[in-house]
C-alpha cells in the first residue's frame, strides 16, 4: 500500500504552483506519515530553503541532518544579507501599509478592481495590470486549499469557487490534479448534487489526461456505472481515509447513488445496481432546447432594430 500512496503523491504537481513556506506543511504530512526517508525529507527541506530568506530554520534542520551545532558560513552570511533587505523591504512598503491603516484613504477603493488596481499603481507603483489571469486562478485555487479544508464548510466553498466555469477552465488548462480535490469535496458534500452532473461531465472530458482513485471512483459510479469497479476504488483509497470498513463502504454508495438522485434501482437480493436509461424525455429535450430561446430572440430584435436604424439614417 505504500507504494500506491506514493505513486499517487501530488507533491510534485503541486507545489510549483505554491510559495516556498507553503510547501512546508506538505513536507512535515510526508515526513509524519514516513511516505520517504526522513533524511530525506530533510535534504527536500534545505534545498527549498536555500533561496529564501528562512535562514534560521536552514540551520536549525541542517543542525539536525548533521548532528552538529555549527551552521556553514554561506548560511551565517546569508543571514546578514536577510536583515539588511528585510529593513529595506520594510522602508519601501511604508506608505502603502500607511495608506492601509488610514480608514478615510481606504474609502477611495471601489468595488471596481482596475480603478483600484490604476489607482494604487499611480500613487505607489505597486500594481502591474493583471496579464496572466489563468495562471494567478490556479496559484489562488493551490493557497486555498489551506482554507478550504481546515474550515468548517470549507468542502461547500471549494465547490463554489472551482466550479466556476473561470476557475475549472484554468484547472482543465493547466491544473487536472485539481481534480482530486474538488471530487472529494463532492463526495463528502451532500449539498451540492445539483452541480455534480456538470462536474462529472469535466470528469468525462479530462479521462484521458489525468486520473486518481479518487477521481475514478466517481466516474465508476457516475459514467460507467461499475459498481464493482466503485468498490474496488473505495476500499484502495475512500474507505481507508474515511475508516469504513467494505461493508460500510456498500451502504456509503448507495447513499450517495440515492442522494444524488441518479435514475437507478437497487436490488438487495442480487447485490446489483439497476441504471435507468439517462436518455432525457420529451419534455426535458423541450425544455432544454428552449431554454435560452428568449434570450436569443432578444438579441435578434436588437439586430434587427439596429439595421433599421441604420437605413433610416441613410
Amino acid at each position: 500500500m505504500a507504494e500506491t500512496k506514493e505513486n499517487y503523491d501530488l507533491t510534485p504537481r503541486v507545489a510549483p504552483n505554491l510559495d516556498r513556506h507553503l510547501v512546508f506543511p506538505i513536507l512535515e504530512f510526508l515526513q509524519e506519515r514516513q511516505l520517504y526517508p526522513d533524511e530525506q525529507i530533510l535534504k527536500f527541506k534545505i534545498e527549498l530553503l536555500n533561496k529564501t530568506n528562512m535562514v534560521d530554520y536552514a540551520m536549525d534542520i541542517h543542525k539536525s541532518l548533521y548532528h552538529t551545532e555549527d551552521a556553514p558560513q554561506d548560511m551565517v552570511e546569508r543571514r546578514a544579507e536577510v536583515v539588511a533587505r528585510l529593513k529595506s523591504l520594510e522602508e519601501a512598503a511604508a506608505p502603502l501599509v500607511t495608506f492601509l491603516l488610514n480608514p478615510a484613504a481606504v474609502q477611495e477603493l471601489r468595488a471596481d478592481k482596475q480603478y483600484n488596481l490604476q489607482m494604487l499603481k499611480e500613487r505607489y507603483q505597486s500594481f502591474a495590470s493583471p496579464l496572466n489571469q489563468v495562471q494567478n486562478r490556479i496559484w489562488l485555487m493551490h493557497w486555498g486549499l489551506y482554507i478550504f479544508f481546515n474550515h468548517d464548510n470549507g468542502r461547500t466553498q471549494i465547490i463554489d469557487l472551482f466550479n466556476q466555469d473561470k476557475y475549472l477552465n484554468a484547472i482543465q488548462t493547466s491544473a487536472p490534479h485539481l481534480l482530486r480535490y474538488l471530487a472529494t469535496a463532492f463526495i463528502v458534500n451532500k449539498r451540492k448534487r445539483p452541480q455534480l452532473k456538470e462536474f462529472i461531465k469535466v470528469i468525462q472530458q479530462e479521462h484521458y489526461s489525468y486520473k486518481d482513485p479518487i477521481v475514478e471512483f466517481l466516474a465508476c459510479v457516475f459514467v460507467n456505472y461499475d459498481f464493482d469497479g466503485a468498490q474496488k476504488k473505495m476500499k484502495e483509497v475512500l474507505a481507508e481515509k474515511l475508516n469504513l470498513n467494505y461493508e460500510e463502504a456498500e451502504r456509503w454508495i448507495v447513499n450517495l447513488i440515492r442522494t444524488s438522485k441518479l435514475d437507478a434501482k437497487i436490488d438487495s437480493e442480487s447485490g446489483t445496481v439497476i441504471m435507468e436509461p439517462t436518455q432525457p424525455n420529451v419534455h426535458e429535450q423541450l425544455i432544454n432546447h428552449t431554454k435560452a430561446l428568449s434570450g436569443r430572440t432578444y438579441k435578434l430584435v436588437t439586430q434587427l432594430l439596429e439595421h433599421t436604424q441604420g437605413q433610416a439614417a441613410r
